[in-house]
């Protein structure tokens, strides 16, 4: 899964970040709520970390801005506050776990992995569409179809992939980092050209037989998907 953890001690953070790690997870680790909100909102996450007690925007008020927002992704509360009202309080900002401070990680592991099988279940059972829509484009998640206009449109595995990323972004930036990240499972890399290879054959297969380009650039940017 891919994690954000919110998380200002200097060494429960890192211990916290190591650990999940191991497990093999992707693990992004801020110690400033407003830097992590702002990743949170640019970022697909499966899972959300968040401290309680972090000086200024704390974990409750990134949860609150998310939740308003209309993210659903499950978040476990880290805290020292153990009282029930504490307890309640996360849970009604949109809190689906909690979990005080000591803990060992074992109990921390078992409860990111019950909140990953939550969610895949509820992906399953509808909890996600299966089916894109852009205007005249859609992108069938189940079938991998693309079609534009009623015309199928064949795409390669890593093709299908970044439309789909697109897809979910309609008029936010994407980065070229974001991309490399997120479509091709690397870190930062000036050297390499595959972004901006696999866009250009994108864009030959979605936007060039058609009327109305759907992938803009913004130079010096990145990327914005949509009318």
């Amino acid at each position: 899964m891919r994690i954000m953890l919110l998380e200002d001690d200097k060494e429960l953070g890192p211990w916290i970040t190591g650990g999940l790690r191991e497990e093999g997870h992707v693990v992004d680790h801020f110690t400033d709520g407003k830097e992590a909100l702002l990743a949170a909102m640019g970022q697909d996450y499966d899972l959300l970390i968040l401290d309680r007690m972090v000086p200024g925007l704390d974990g409750l008020a990134v949860l609150k801005s998310l939740r308003a927002s209309k993210d659903t992704t499950p978040a476990l509360f880290l805290t020292a506050l153990g009282e029930v009202e504490s307890r309640v309080e996360g849970f009604e900002a949109g809190g689906d776990d909690y979990l005080t401070k000591p803990f060992a990680f074992v109990e921390l592991s078992a409860r990111v992995n019950a909140l990953g099988r939550r969610r895949e279940h509820a992906d399953m059972s509808g909890g996600e569409p299966t089916v894109l829509r852009h205007g005249d484009l859609s992108l069938d998640l189940i079938s991998r179809r693309c079609e534009r206009k009623g015309q199928a449109i064949e795409l390669m595995a890593k093709e299908f992939k970044l439309l789909e990323y697109f897809m979910r972004r309609p008029g936010r930036l994407v980065t070229r980092t974001m991309l490399l990240e997120q479509v091709w499972d690397m870190s930062f890399d000036p050297t390499t050209s595959v972004v901006e290879t696999h866009i250009s054959r994108l864009r030959s297969k979605i936007d060039k037989p058609f009327d109305q380009d759907l992938i803009r650039t913004r130079r010096g940017e990145g990327y914005v998907f949509g009318r």
